[in-house]
């Protein structure tokens, strides 16, 4: 199976991911059916490692399956690009770590909830683990989850942000994801009672952050040499962009057909619902250029050798943040030139699109603000210290 051939097979499920958005609602979790589908068309393993069967592939024909996704079902999208996105993850964790999670089962797929909620404390070997972590996209359908967690010194102090790999046995899900939007995402809790991860099934943010992960020996590729603030806050952007995609063309489409109040008038011919339109595709296409600039540029130095500077780190992270508020803007725009149908209960794409994005803005990566001042203080020759960077 080649990167295209993924890519092909994706696209030609948009339809029935489509179909299936209004159940993916009701069931607040992806349908099974849905999960089985982008599994034997080759998504989950676009960023998965070649030594256990996956493609390593080009981040960008990632990214754009992930951008096709969101266009059919914003859920689906969503909790496909975090879903897809930690087979990366896993190849940066140590050889034996990657072996329990694909040596016996090379389809296991990863949740996550890498905020540090839970407690962690030192064990022999290794450490326990307790707590409930939140917003755990995809989980019902995934057999690991990576759960983030702070490990403090013999006086109580935190040292080290750490992320643990824990399997689908040590854990379980509760069911308590029911949201305005994104709600077919199945964002459930992962809660976890007193497990014990060893060593080699934790990751700290130090060796992350420095692109020097124990993985890499056996993982040579250079999309494992991409830093993990860039490759994970561009999968939910892209989700979110593909999302705001999806409701232009449908609103695109209708606005062709639909009719004003006034009389006579076509809204098509509506010279400020132009505008409108125009501003909207605007705004969605400097977001999918920019995002794909940044990810080509980082992932032709990495396959160079050289080291990523700083400054593309920042501007990666500036305009991860800045698609993410061009989505929401774009489908303001639209629900403006809509008027009030929308707003009217029922499965309107463009409501759900709207409701989709307001929700997934909540995301940490999608702090606008916190990401655009990482990028000035790094413009004016500050040092820039950020885990998210």
């Amino acid at each position: 199976m080649r990167d295209d051939d993924v890519l092909g097979a994706v696209r030609a499920l948009a339809p029935a991911l489509r179909e299936r958005a209004a159940e993916a609602e009701a069931l607040r979790r992806l349908p099974d059916a849905t999960v089985k589908e982008l599994a034997d068309a080759g998504f989950f393993r676009l960023l998965q490692p070649r030594a256990y069967g996956g493609l390593a592939a080009d981040p960008a024909v990632f990214y754009t399956a992930v951008h096709e996704i969101a266009k059919a079902c914003g859920s689906t999208g969503w909790a496909a690009s975090v879903l897809g996105v930690h087979p990366w993850y896993v190849a940066q964790l140590d050889p034996r770590a990657q072996d329990e999670v694909w040596g016996a089962d090379g389809t296991a797929r990863i949740c996550s909830s890498h905020a540090p909620t839970g407690e962690v404390a030192h064990a022999d070997g290794g450490f326990r683990l307790s707590g409930r972590w939140h917003f755990s996209a995809g989980c019902d359908h995934a057999q690991w989850a990576l759960l983030g967690g702070l490990v403090a010194d013999g006086d109580g102090r935190p040292v080290d942000m750490r992320t643990f790999l824990v399997p689908r046995a040590d854990y379980r899900v509760d069911d308590v994801w029911d949201t305005v939007g994104l709600r077919g995402s199945g964002s459930n809790d992962i809660v976890v009672e007193d497990a014990f991860v060893p060593a080699h099934r934790t990751l700290g943010y130090g060796p992350v952050t420095t692109l020097r992960c124990p993985g890499h020996e056996l993982n040579p590729e250079p999309l494992y040499r991409l830093p993990y603030a860039a490759v994970f806050t561009t999968a939910v952007s892209t989700a979110m962009v593909g999302i705001a995609e999806g409701a232009y063309e449908d609103h695109l489409a209708a606005a062709r057909e639909s009719v004003r109040a006034s009389p006579g008038r076509r809204a098509a011919e509506d010279p400020f619902a132009q505008v409108r339109l125009a501003r909207a595709a605007g705004d969605i296409d400097a977001a999918r250029l920019q995002l794909g600039r940044n990810m080509a540029e980082l992932y032709t130095t990495a396959r160079g050798g050289a080291e990523i500077p700083t400054e593309l780190r920042a501007r990666t992270r500036r305009d991860q943040a800045l698609a993410t508020e061009r989505a929401l803007s774009a489908v303001d725009l639209l629900m403006e030139n809509s008027g009030r149908g929308p707003l009217r209960a029922g499965a309107d794409v463009l409501q759900r699109a709207w409701r989709d994005l307001q929700t997934g803005r909540g995301q940490a990566a999608n702090d606008i603000d916190r990401a655009l001042v990482l990028y000035a203080k790094d413009a004016l020759g500050m040092d820039v210290h950020d885990p998210m960077l």
